[in-house]
């Protein structure tokens, strides 16, 4: 699982005008992402919009990002949802064979206790056919996975090999690295907060902002895992009005902004998201033109 160390980036998925997926723009960002440098992209996560994605289009996104990727990098696929019985037959059915781990989300809407999200992840463990990283993102969900169940997910169930941690409490975060297993990688899925988090221990970074800045930001993650701290801080400070830019009124409308400011998209999406203001937006394109 060395593979999940440094940078991930989690895929947009590109639309046209009438909301059909752009096939030729997703190719665009793949190709950006692996030029700038990313260790690893991730397919169907919550950043391409997965939950307005029919079963056929994720299936097809997922072969069509295999093809294009064509094992330059390796591909994490994810495959969560509130049903554990639904995450199960996907995992069953899925053409997974080229995929390198799932990335599974923790169980939203239902808000389950913490039982009850270590016996869904313990049945997706199960099922998967390949390692599976755990996806604490409680601002989404509504319901934060603790320490502790993390802690007991890692040292009882085989399969389960690493985590996305997106709850930005610094304090749990020092505690699972602090406690797990030796060879359990746990990597940041917060763009603004990765460089101090790997300063604790985190193995890397699942990124939003690398389907723009891939260059800086795998270079940032890079030097953080070599403890060249003053080069991942020159880094991180570079791109931190990105990061608030980007994710001041919604993801993934602020980082299609940037990647339609780029040229690499159109600025499309399926309801109920929509794009930024016109104020962001402009701030946006500003930031853009000056960027080097």
């Amino acid at each position: 699982m060395e593979q999940l160390r440094g940078t991930g980036v989690a895929l947009v998925t590109p639309f046209k005008k009438d909301e059909s997926i752009d096939w030729n723009a997703l190719e665009r960002v793949i190709d950006h992402v692996i030029a700038g440098g990313v260790d690893y992209v991730v397919s169907l996560g919550t950043t391409g919009e997965t939950p307005t994605l029919s079963a056929e289009e994720k299936l097809d996104i997922m072969k069509f990002t295999f093809e294009k990727v064509a094992k330059r990098v390796p591909v994490v696929v994810g495959i969560g949802d509130y049903n554990t019985r639904d995450v199960v037959k996907r995992l069953e059915t899925c053409p997974l064979d080229e995929a390198v781990a799932i990335l599974s989300v923790a169980p939203y809407y239902s808000k389950p206790s913490q039982e009850g999200i270590f016996q869904h992840y313990k049945a997706v463990a199960a099922a998967a056919p390949k390692p599976v990283i755990l996806y604490n993102v409680p601002g989404r969900t509504g319901r934060n996975m603790t320490a502790q169940t993390t802690l007991r997910l890692a040292h009882e169930v085989e399969n389960i090999v690493a985590m996305k941690e997106a709850s930005g409490d610094m304090v749990q975060c020092m505690q699972i690295i602090r406690d797990k297993p030796k060879d359990f990688i746990v990597v940041s899925g917060d763009d603004a907060l990765a460089m101090p988090q790997m300063a604790t221990g985190m193995d890397g970074l699942i990124s939003v902002a690398a389907n723009y800045f891939a260059k800086d930001t795998a270079d940032m993650v890079r030097a953080a895992l070599k403890n060249d701290f003053p080069t991942a801080r020159t880094l991180h400070y570079k791109l931190q009005e990105a990061f608030d830019l980007m994710f001041e009124e919604n993801n993934p409308a602020g980082v299609k902004a940037f990647l339609q400011e780029g040229g690499l998209i159109e600025n499309v999406f399926r309801l109920p998201v929509v794009p930024v203001s016109d104020g962001l937006q402009a701030r946006i394109a500003a930031f853009v033109k000056r960027f080097k």
